[in-house]
């Protein structure tokens, strides 16, 4: 029996209970959302819930099931909900940058990336970028305000070393945010590795059910956190209760999901290795790794996407036809398996025949074996 309170339990247990609010006889134990725009509100507003923009008790439950789940027995720590993983991203560095800061991204993150430094150099702020791999963001931190790190890095898969940028980064007076996307609060926890936010698209593994859009910003209680606050109602980028809702109840089950879609990718990147082409594999639980050595010291799960690269664009397009268990979709993380050619949305600097797959739960043995069926009919 584990006694150790919260903390230390499983993550199993953690993500059932997250969030969940004190038993009340008769009540259900989650509660069904609140559709409000406005509460009653008598007298002057020192409660809780006064504007459906500002706050929400949907939100409520689900924010603290997600603050569990990213920082487990840190004091002082907050999340807040928004309407999409874009809305977190931009809540971040939009409330923390000013004209003439300096700001460090990755350059080889999320496609998104490109359209957020054209606007952050629109307000006269700085923008550098490294790739993620062999921490090369150390090289450009000196004056800057923002470190953003996105490890595994989407969609090569490269991994850096939070804790040794996070303190580099903090030596030089910078904040640290983490894109914890693809690794979820059960593959790596930031907050723990010394970074000031956790930032993720709940769209994604987190859910699991491409059913939701939806963000979130895991921080510090300070200055920090309350202008990210500030930015969300200015924005009013704010989730809809349902949404928050199907959420809260997807989390009961992201530990089965994370433990079965881990265990399966790291099978179908052992059998994509294997294979007699040169496919140029990339996932961070394959002990050959590029990525591996840094992976192991901080993450817990290696994720469920996998990357790989088919000779051409033509080959690339016959792999993803002729696959019978996996949705040829963008997005990752659900519990049903996508693939893209990932080039066809232009913006990511990999080759035409470049593929991401987002590996489900599905027995392991089917989905490899479509896989393998499909490498070969593709090669035809």
């Amino acid at each position: 029996m584990n006694d150790a309170g919260p903390a230390a339990q499983g993550d199993g247990t953690r993500a059932v209970r997250a969030g969940l609010p004190e038993p009340v006889k008769y009540e259900p134990t989650l509660p069904g959302p609140v559709f409000a725009a406005h509460f009653h509100l008598p007298g002057d507003p020192t409660g809780p819930y006064t504007y459906g923009r500002d706050e929400n008790p949907t939100w409520t439950h689900l924010e603290r099931a997600i603050g569990e789940l990213e920082a487990p027995g840190l004091d002082g720590v907050e999340t807040l909900a928004f309407a999409s993983g874009m809305a977190a991203v931009s809540a971040v560095l939009f409330s923390q940058l000013r004209a003439g800061d300096a700001v460090v991204l990755p350059s080889d993150g999320y496609q998104a990336l490109p359209l957020i430094r054209t606007q952050l150099e629109a307000y006269g702020i700085e923008v550098r970028t490294a790739p993620t791999g062999g921490d090369a963001q150390l090289d450009v931190l000196d004056g800057a305000r923002l470190l953003w790190i996105e490890t595994p890095s989407n969609p090569g898969l490269d991994v850096c070393d939070i804790r040794r940028l996070a303190e580099a980064a903090h030596a030089r007076g910078a904040l640290v945010a983490v894109d914890n996307t693809l690794a979820t609060p059960l593959g790596q926890r930031p907050l723990h590795l010394g970074a000031d936010f956790a930032v993720a698209s709940g769209t994604k593994q987190l859910t699991g059910h491409g059913d939701i859009l939806l963000g979130y910003v895991t921080g510090r209680a300070g200055e920090a956190m309350t202008a990210v606050r500030r930015w969300r109602k200015i924005v009013g980028a704010i989730p809809g209760p349902m949404e928050a809702w199907l959420a809260h109840r997807s989390l009961a089950t992201l530990a089965l999901r994370a433990e079965r879609q881990s265990a399966t990718a790291l099978a179908v990147a052992e059998t994509l290795r294997d294979w007699p082409e040169n496919l140029g594999v990339r996932y961070p639980g394959l002990p050959d790794d590029p990525s591996h050595t840094a992976a192991a010291r901080q993450m817990r799960r290696y994720g469920c996407v996998v990357s790989f690269t088919l000779p051409t664009r033509a080959r690339a397009e016959r792999f993803l036809e002729a696959l019978r268990l996996v949705d040829d979709a963008t997005s990752f993380g659900g519990v049903r398996s996508t693939a893209e050619r990932r080039g066809r949305w232009g913006g990511d600097a990999v080759p035409e025949g470049f593929v991401r797959l987002s590996v489900g739960a599905e027995d392991p043995e089917d989905l490899v074996a479509d896989v393998r069926r499909a490498l070969r009919e593709s090669a035809e």
